[in-house]
């Protein structure tokens, strides 16, 4: 082969492999980002229902399964509660008993597979927990966000956005809680949920884009009637709470942040979520740069979001050291940094976004403490 020939063929060969890379690449950030309905923990496993009786119901054994607190179980077509692990209770050796609350929907029994989700109901919160509320609509910057209304007698109001992977019925899990303090809640949805405006190329920003959709509630409950909100997220929810609480035009509105796994390491938690979808180990570092070109992100535009100086309102971040999807260490340097606002409440054996689940009564008292001077 002459030389101006081979030259061309390893040219031809490199641009082949470059386009072949930044192709699965992109792949493997479009499967990590996408937007989805599903509520299932990712890289969970899909656990097998042995049998069910009264007030129990018989698992496989995992360490999912043996996770302390309580927790959605959601498979096609049903939904239901598991509460705690009962040692007792006779199972075999591959089996764990977990005592069964409730069926929220659908038939359980042996051989449905299901697997476990930090959402506890189903529904809207009339059906799930017999509240009072109104559909409301929240003009976005792209268009009408459906929102849940439940009203309370208090000024002060809380904005509730659900994390990664999840949907306006995680906030659920609190919201009897906070309607019996009397704090009116409002909510919402976001850009890629169901019902709300897609993104342009349909996945998440990790809160980038997306906080414009929750200081555009902020505005909604400012005109409503709230004197002051709390602005409550979970995973990238909770990134949003930041974002707004720096860049709202709003911000005196603001009176405290409550931080529920909050993403504050993109990066950490994009590579973990493209290894919890299963992809091949060499697309990560792809996967990465991919997202990075795509969304914009980067390590610059992260710090600002989650910048100490940025945070002036009383701010309670619940995290713990066994996220696998978004690392808390960057959640106590936060704190760390400014003591004087932020206190970090450390949950053991809790997956990502499911702090309460892990021990829903000590959850909320912290929560009550926190909120009873911003009431």
């Amino acid at each position: 082969m002459r030389p101006a020939k081979a030259t061309a063929a390893a040219v031809t060969t490199m641009i082949g492999i470059g386009v072949a890379a930044v192709a699965a690449g992109r792949y493997a950030s479009d499967v990590a980002l996408r937007a989805s309905s599903g509520r299932a923990f990712p890289g969970d496993p899909r656990l097998t229902v042995h049998a069910t009786a009264a007030g129990r119901i018989t698992l496989t054994r995992c360490l999912a399964s043996l996770r302390p607190g309580t927790y959605g179980l959601e498979g096609r077509g049903v939904h239901a509660v598991a509460g705690e692990v009962l040692e007792g209770e006779a199972h075999s050796a591959d089996t764990v008993v977990r005592r069964l609350e409730r069926v929220s929907h659908g038939t359980l029994g042996p051989g449905t597979r299901v697997r476990l989700t930090p959402s506890v109901h189903s529904g809207d919160p009339a059906g799930a927990l017999g509240l009072e509320y109104r559909d409301v609509t929240v003009s976005g910057e792209l268009g009408d966000l459906p929102a849940w209304f439940v009203p309370g007698k208090r000024d002060t109001w809380v904005i509730t956005a659900h994390g990664l992977g999840t949907t306006r019925e995680q906030p659920m899990n609190v919201m009897e809680f906070l309607s019996d303090q009397g704090l009116p809640v409002l909510d919402i949805t976001y850009r890629g949920d169901a019902g709300a405006p897609r993104t342009r190329e349909g996945i998440s920003n990790l809160g980038r884009s997306e906080w414009h959709d929750l200081d555009a509630a902020i505005h909604y409950a400012v005109r409503a009637g709230a004197d002051r909100v709390v602005l409550y997220g979970w995973s990238t929810g909770a990134s949003m709470a930041l974002r707004a609480a720096a860049g709202s035009t709003l911000t005196e509105r603001i009176s405290g942040l409550v931080l529920d796994s909050p993403v504050l390491d993109w990066e950490a938690t994009l590579r973990a979520l493209t290894r919890a979808h299963r992809a091949p180990a060499p697309l990560v570092p792809l996967a990465v740069r991919a997202a990075q070109g795509r969304t914009g992100l980067n390590g610059h535009r992260l710090l600002r979001a989650a910048d100490p100086r940025d945070i002036r309102v009383p701010t309670m971040i619940v995290h713990g050291p066994d996220d696998t999807l978004a690392p808390w260490g960057p959640s106590r340097e936060l704190a760390a940094r400014r003591p004087e606002l932020v206190t970090l409440h450390s949950v053991p054996l809790a997956p990502h976004g499911a702090m309460w689940n892990a021990d829903p009564a000590g959850y909320e008292e912290m929560l009550r403490r926190f909120l009873i001077p911003l009431m």
